[in-house]
């Protein structure tokens, strides 16, 4: 099977189930952005050594995959395949991860910066590229597209999840994170 196909070199691509649509369509924002948060988290598993970490970021990359095909099929036209679903299930999975996490850290008490070790700035950037995938999402249903709400919900916890994630990842290595101060000049 070769790579290219040479049907996008007009701009176009296809859905699931074949519909030709813009690259630069809104659905396409949507899961392309995913497509860019999974990378990220791939960057992000090169940098992290704790064994349940990596299962869990293993998890979440498998879960925007079904996340990418469930934004890139048009239910007008078509029923979106149980494979492309996501579940309750996979929202309580990272709330359970989540709460994990917070135990293994020092209470937050102030705003923090998005720093302190390699491992944790690069999951603070898939955190910010997990916020602009779910305005990207929210866009999509701006247009009248509907949205299951265990996608917005997903999407959401994973934010927060990458959030206690980077604070575990500094934490672990003794790294203190960097708190917001005012500038008082």
């Amino acid at each position: 099977m070769k790579i290219y196909t040479k049907t996008g070199d007009a701009g176009q691509t296809s859905l699931v189930g074949g519909q030709r649509v813009s690259k630069c369509c809104q659905r396409l924002e949507s899961y392309g952005t995913v497509d860019e948060l999974n990378s990220h988290i791939g960057l992000l598993m090169a940098d992290v050594t704790d064994a349940q970490d990596t299962a869990t970021l293993l998890d979440v990359q498998r879960t925007l995959f079904v996340l990418g095909g469930y934004l890139a099929t048009d239910t007008t036209t078509r029923e979106v395949r149980p494979g492309n679903i996501i579940t309750h299930d996979m929202v309580e999975t990272l709330e359970r991860e989540i709460d994990r996490l917070q135990d293994n850290v020092p209470p937050l008490r102030l705003f923090i910066l998005p720093g302190g070790t390699r491992a944790a700035a690069q999951a603070h950037v898939c955190r910010t590229v997990c916020r602009r995938t779910e305005r990207e999402i929210l866009r999509l249903a701006d247009e009248g597209i509907d949205i299951d709400v265990n996608v917005l919900s997903y999407v959401n916890r994973l934010s927060d999840y990458l959030f206690v994630l980077a604070r575990k990842l500094n934490c672990d290595a003794g790294v203190e994170d960097i708190v917001w101060k005012r500038d008082t000049k």
